[in-house]
């Protein structure tokens, strides 16, 4: 029987009152973001938490690993550059990033039209380069070997997972896809970065990979349902339409939906199949989030009539989190790479807060799936220092009146989930050759 596929993350949540002063974060009161009540005499200043997780992120990501893609980069003239560059805007300088090393590469030409060598060469020269195919059509600013060009049709590694593209000629689809590519790149070099498996169905591993299809419904006709079945993530290319996905977040009444939020919370249903169904970690998850043999259509449409469990906020990381087990953990997944990413962005620029002192509450052993995990202390300074982050990003966002940043509360249960995946991805990393 074929598996059924798994849908969006949108939630249908009710108005709920949240107020955990047990954990310190923020708390939720319809219309209200504030800090709850904290225990008496504790501060934890921001720079030591920080400071502690610099020095150990590199093993929260996995051995060996960088702690995710090049954020923070600078040009051969000096001048900062960033992730999406493809130009230096002080020295004109040719940029592109290189999957291969994670890094942001000032480039010179080679000996060829359309080939490229790092500017920063030493020693041995590394492979000649080339920008991906889609420099032109989605403003890709990535970087292939030349010498893989042909077998991937001249794609890099992000874009080489495609399956589907919307047609570029009509309407407004081309600057649609552009923003769909530029959340997908950094999903992809997030995932690269952790040393996750990451192939494409489409031209490597068409058994085990993950394709994408960008879609975009005729006029008047059915919603194109964005989800994930057997390695084919689908997107609603409408969900690129920022008044659009706006609307939708409103009716809905989620606190939270971007493109980037949907890529990450797709791809965890990916890599439940590909790292927990079927494995060791199948019974554990099983005891940490349930059993997810429950009738999933059945529970998606029992979530939609009647809203989420009640009980959802002492135990997910969101409502739509409570619908099933598999949704669960895509959102639990999805949580866990926003934290990664945020974090070691504010560290690639070195946030270590200075004189900033943001007072929680910080988890301890009893908020953890594994006790004697030997990561778990670095996993709680990921998860302390994500605390003091969001609260300080928050306020930061309602000096310039905008929404939180950050609108998730992390009950206990919902960080030992948490602990969970991140225990599948450093054994995963570990276990890579």
């Amino acid at each position: 029987m074929p598996k059924p596929s798994r849908c969006s993350w949108a939630q249908l949540a009710r108005p709920v009152k949240l107020n955990i002063t047990s954990v310190g974060v923020l708390a939720f009161i319809p219309g209200n973001w504030h800090m709850p009540a904290l225990r008496r005499g504790y501060t934890a200043p921001m720079k030591p938490l920080l400071s502690m997780l610099g020095h150990g992120l590199s093993g929260v990501l996995g051995p060996g690993m960088r702690p995710q893609a090049a954020r923070n980069d600078r040009c051969r003239c000096g001048q900062p550059v960033f992730f999406r560059n493809s130009v230096c805007l002080a020295c004109g300088s040719e940029l592109g990033f290189d999957a291969e090393a994670l890094t942001l590469r000032s480039l010179v030409p080679g000996l060829q039209p359309g080939i490229w060598r790092a500017a920063d060469d030493a020693g041995e020269p590394d492979p000649p380069l080339q920008r991906c195919a889609n420099f032109g059509p989605a403003g890709c600013n990535w970087l292939l070997p030349s010498d893989q060009a042909r077998a991937h049709n001249g794609l890099c590694r992000a874009c080489r997972l495609n399956h589907t593209i919307p047609d570029l000629d009509e309407g407004d689809n081309a600057l649609l896809w552009s923003r769909v590519e530029r959340a997908k790149r950094r999903l992809v070099s997030q995932l690269l970065a952790l040393g996750l498996p990451l192939q494409s169905k489409v031209s490597e591993d068409p058994e085990r990979g993950v394709m994408f299809d960008f879609l975009r419904s005729a006029p008047g006709a059915p919603r194109v349902a964005t989800g994930h079945a057997d390695g084919l993530i689908t997107l609603d290319l409408d969900e690129a339409d920022d008044a659009t996905r706006e609307t939708l977040r409103n009716t809905l009444r989620e606190p939270y939906r971007t493109l980037l939020g949907h890529l990450r919370h797709e791809i965890g249903h990916y890599y439940w199949d590909r790292l927990v169904a079927g494995s060791g970690w199948l019974g554990p998850f099983r005891a940490r989030f349930g059993d997810e043999r429950q009738d999933y259509a059945a529970a998606l449409e029992r979530h939609y009539q009647t809203g989420p469990a009640a009980d959802w906020p002492q135990r997910c990381v969101s409502a739509y989190a409570s619908a099933h087990t598999w949704e669960d953990w895509a959102e639990t997944w999805a949580n866990y790479l926003h934290m990664v990413d945020t974090l070691d962005t504010a560290l690639s620029f070195g946030l270590e807060g200075g004189d900033v002192e943001i007072q929680i509450e910080p988890y301890g052993a009893d908020a953890l799936d594994a006790p004697g995990d030997p990561g778990a202390p670095r996993f709680l300074g990921l998860v302390n220092a994500w605390l003091q982050i969001t609260a300080l990003m928050n306020e930061l966002a309602r000096s310039m009146g905008q929404p939180d940043l950050c609108p998730f509360v992390l009950s206990h249960h919902a960080v030992a989930k948490l602990h969970f995946v991140y225990r599948v991805v450093s054994a995963t990393a570990a276990a890579r050759p």
